[in-house]
C-alpha cells in the first residue's frame, strides 16, 4: 500500500514548505503529486493532509508517515548508493559520524593516509543527527560513530581509540590559573563555554557540577573551537576540554589547563561500527589506521 514515492512526497513537503516546491523538487506536476496522495488516502481510508489555502497541514496519519519517511528514506537511499557502487565498480564513501567536537584534529591524521590508501573511497563527516549518533548508525546513515560515550547495544561494536584527560581551560591571568586543581564550587561564579551539547551529556556537569549541586553563573555554547579558546584567553569564560587540545593551542594563546577535581576526569574515545559490517575492506582499512594512530593527538 505504502510506496516510496508517498514517503518522498511528505519529506519534500516538509523540506520545501509547499506542494508547488515539493513537486518541483521531485520533478512532478502538482496534480500528479496530489493524485498520488489521494490514491493513498483512498486505499488506506484515512486523510493524510488537510488543505489550508495554498499550504497543507498533515493529519495525525500524515505525521506518522512523515516520521517513517525521515527514518526509512535514508536507508533506502543508502541501498541505492551501494547498488550503484556495485554496478560501476566504485567503492563509494565511508560516512563518519562525530559525537566528539574536538576530535576533528585527530580525524585529520587518519583521513590523509586513508585517502591515499583507498583512492576509490571518499570520506563524509556527519555531525548533526536527527535521532542521535547511535540511531544514525543503526539506520545506516553513517558507517562509523566517533564518540566519548559509547552505548553498548546489540549489533554494535566499539573499538577504543585513545584516552585523554578532560581539564579546565582558563586564561593564563585568570584567578583559577593559580590553582593546580579546580573544584565544582570554584565554577559557581564563572561563565562556562561549551560546544552545543545538552548539559546532561557534558562531562563537567555529569562528573562534577551536578553531583555537587553547583551551576555556573552562565552557560554559553560556542560551535568553533578556535573562537571558544579565543574567548577563554580574553577572560570571557572558561571551558572544559581535552588536555591535549588545550596544550596544542598554548603556543598561540595565553591559556593554561587545570585539573578538574582531585582525581581528574578521564575519558576514552571509541569508534562504533555495526557488527554486520565487520570484514568490509574499506571499513577495516579505516579501523586499522585508527589503531595505528591510537593515542596520537
Amino acid at each position: 500500500m505504502i510506496e516510496r514515492m508517498h514517503l518522498s512526497i511528505l519529506r519534500e513537503i516538509e523540506r520545501e514548505g509547499s506542494l508547488t516546491a515539493a513537486a518541483r523538487s521531485l520533478h512532478l506536476s502538482q496534480s500528479a503529486l496530489s493524485h498520488a496522495i489521494r490514491k493513498l488516502e483512498t486505499r488506506s481510508g484515512t486523510a493524510i493532509w488537510v488543505r489550508e489555502g495554498r499550504r497543507v497541514r498533515l493529519t495525525a496519519a500524515g505525521e506518522h508517515l512523515l516520521a517513517a519517511a525521515n527514518r526509512l528514506l535514508p536507508q533506502l537511499e543508502r541501498v541505492d548508493a551501494v547498488l550503484a557502487e556495485h554496478a560501476t565498480g566504485e567503492r563509494g564513501a565511508l560516512r563518519i559520524g562525530m559525537e566528539c567536537h574536538p576530535c576533528y584534529r585527530w580525524l585529520l591524521k587518519i583521513v590523509e593516509p586513508y585517502l591515499r590508501a583507498w583512492p576509490g573511497v571518499d570520506i563524509d563527516v556527519v555531525q548533526q543527527f536527527q535521532f542521535g549518533g547511535m540511531a544514525a548508525l543503526f539506520n545506516h546513515e553513517i558507517d562509523i560513530l566517533v564518540t566519548p560515550d559509547p552505548l553498548r547495544k546489540k549489533g554494535v561494536q566499539f573499538e577504543p581509540v585513545f584516552g585523554y584527560e578532560q581539564v579546565l581551560a582558563v586564561a593564563a591571568d585568570h584567578p583559577l590559573a593559580a590553582r593546580d586543581v579546580v573544584q565544582a564550587e570554584d565554577l559557581a561564579g564563572e561563565t562556562l563555554l561549551s560546544y552545543p551539547v545538552d548539559p546532561s551529556r557534558l562531562d563537567l556537569y555529569v562528573s562534577m557540577l551536578t553531583p555537587a549541586g553547583v551551576a555556573p553563573h552562565r552557560h554559553k555554547t560556542v560551535e568553533s573551537t578556535d573562537i571558544m579558546l579565543q574567548m577563554v584567553a580574553a577572560q570571557r569564560g572558561v571551558a572544559a576540554l581535552p588536555r591535549w587540545l588545550v596544550e596544542e593551542y598554548r603556543p598561540q594563546l595565553a591559556i593554561v589547563a587545570r585539573r578538574l577535581g582531585a582525581t581528574g576526569i578521564d575519558k576514552q574515545i571509541h569508534l562504533g561500527v555495526r557488527r554486520s559490517d565487520r570484514g568490509l575492506p574499506a571499513l577495516e582499512g579505516f579501523l586499522e589506521l585508527a589503531a595505528a594512530h591510537r593515542g596520537t593527538v
